[in-house]
């Protein structure tokens, strides 16, 4: 944080206030049952996303590179929701809508680094199901756990460094107006908007971050899917084709469910209610961690055998344990 400061010159003083006021939704009566609502989603988030989780560990065969994206898929999802839900709870059922500086810029950084993983945790994804598809006979060697590992650990570096520059950027600022930030969380946009000095820095990551998290990801998935149409209508029967793309149902779920509502919502963000803005961010903020490991445990044949092994062991277990 020290960098940025020294960077603009160390003779400037910043104003920076003890707390900020999250306003949230302002005038909706009853909003206090949405928030029960929450709750109950983060409840289902954390129990699906913690099975999903122990699955993957328990069962050894489902220690592939596939299922090394799948189980940091959950991770996030069980992250980022227990970074974002139980705050924005105490928030708005208790009312506590003053939040510390740091603790602002905090909270801040977490729900940006979860919500960024998820979508290179797509991209993982993606590529999984375009080596296995189009490559089948040398899968193990192209994609092996390593690979997949350092991944994974490149999109961790990438995004923690890329939201670091962007929180950092916001203790240059100073805030010499209001406190009053307008969302539901500590929102970077909605912060550096509110300082009374020039805050083109974050202005431009603000451009850069979309780009960048959602964007670049979207359009790479999008391109793989396109590849991997084409290489299916290459195929000789449809029965085949089927087969294959029923492999991909359960990844195109997820990315559905992740970049549509988000990309809905920054296309028409101008043109509705802010309280309709922040209850559709929360939303999307919410759902896909809650239904991820449902799709996964509905949608792909190797999860569904493992749980019914791993219930059918411990049924076995209980009974021998009667006898």
């Amino acid at each position: 944080m020290n960098f940025f400061n020294s960077a603009v010159g160390k003779n400037i003083t910043f104003v920076r206030p003890a707390y900020f006021i999250i306003s949230g939704l302002i005038g909706i009566p009853n909003i206090k049952y949405y928030y029960v609502f929450l709750l109950f989603v983060y409840i289902v988030s954390v129990l699906g996303n913690t099975a999903v989780m122990a699955v993957i560990y328990l069962d050894h065969n489902l220690r592939t590179p596939k299922y090394i994206a799948v189980f940091n898929l959950a991770f996030v999802d069980l992250f980022g929701s227990s970074a974002l839900v139980p705050k924005v709870l105490d928030i708005f059922l208790f009312n506590h809508h003053y939040i510390p500086y740091n603790d602002c810029l905090t909270f801040m950084f977490f729900c940006y680094t979860c919500l960024s993983m998820q979508a290179l945790n797509l991209v993982a994804l993606a590529y999984d199901r375009l080596v296995a598809i189009i490559f089948p006979l040398h899968y193990q060697v192209k994609l092996t756990h390593r690979f997949m590992f350092s991944l994974i650990a490149s999109f961790w570096v990438f995004v923690i460094t890329v939201v670091l520059i962007a929180v950092g950027l916001l203790t240059r600022l100073s805030f010499c107006k209001s406190v009053v930030i307008n969302s539901y969380f500590c929102d970077h946009g909605q912060i550096f908007r509110l300082a009374c000095n020039d805050y083109a820095p974050s202005y431009v990551i603000s451009l850069l971050l979309p780009v960048l998290i959602l964007w670049f990801p979207l359009i790479f998935i999008l391109c793989t899917y396109l590849y991997i149409g084409y290489a299916l209508s290459k195929v000789a029967t449809s029965q085949e084709r089927v087969k294959a793309f029923k492999t991909c149902t359960a990844h195109l779920s997820l990315v559905a469910i992740y970049f549509l509502p988000i990309l809905i919502t920054f296309t028409y963000m101008e043109k509705i209610h802010p309280n309709a803005r922040i209850i559709n961010l929360s939303l999307t903020s919410v759902f896909p961690p809650m239904l991820n490991p449902i799709i996964y445990v509905l949608q792909t044949e190797e999860i569904k055998r493992s749980v019914k092994k791993l219930f059918r062991i411990r049924v076995d277990c209980k009974i021998t344990m009667k006898k």
